[in-house]
């Protein structure tokens, strides 16, 4: 029986953080399935389909790693895909706080599924998303720190190329 993991996130968007994580955790697990959440209380700089294009084109269709999106709790998303193992990455204490909380309500909420927690690469341990939007919209050098596509796809959404 095949080990497969899934990583949840908004991946608004994906960057070389999440890619390190995904690489790592290939090494463990025989699949994951990067699941995109969506929460239609909030609106992300990329679509959804922009998200799918930009990991696709990320992790050049690594046949290990599966796309898929999800909404509501991800319990139950976990439970549709028929594995009890969700992947994630801790770069701070402030993630683990906050990751920890996460992890203990899915366990009160399903005690079948387990989070497992993989340290972030001491290269990547400062870059968030967020971080990274700020630093694009305001003309920032971003290279090297999301791949090649991603790059460019921020620097035309704020209108730098």
């Amino acid at each position: 029986m095949s080990k497969v993991a899934i990583y949840p996130g908004s991946f608004d968007p994906i960057t070389n953080g999440h890619i390190d994580l995904i690489e790592r955790g290939l090494k463990i697990f025989d699949e994951i399935t990067v699941a995109i959440a969506i929460n239609p209380i909030k609106s992300g700089l990329f679509s959804f389909e922009e998200r799918i294009e930009l990991i696709r084109g990320s992790l050049d269709n690594h046949p290990r790693v599966k796309i898929d999106h999800f909404s509501g709790l991800l319990v139950d998303y976990v439970r549709t895909q028929k594995t009890n193992i969700v992947l994630r990455g801790l770069r701070a204490i402030t993630d683990f706080d906050y990751e920890f909380q996460l992890a203990m309500m899915n366990r009160r909420l399903a005690p079948e599924i387990e989070t497992v927690f993989l340290m972030t690469g001491l290269k990547w341990v400062f870059l968030s998303s967020s971080i990274l939007k700020e630093a694009a919209r305001l003309g920032g050098a971003i290279e090297g720190l999301v791949p090649e596509i991603v790059c460019r796809r921020l620097k035309e959404k704020y209108g730098l190329l």
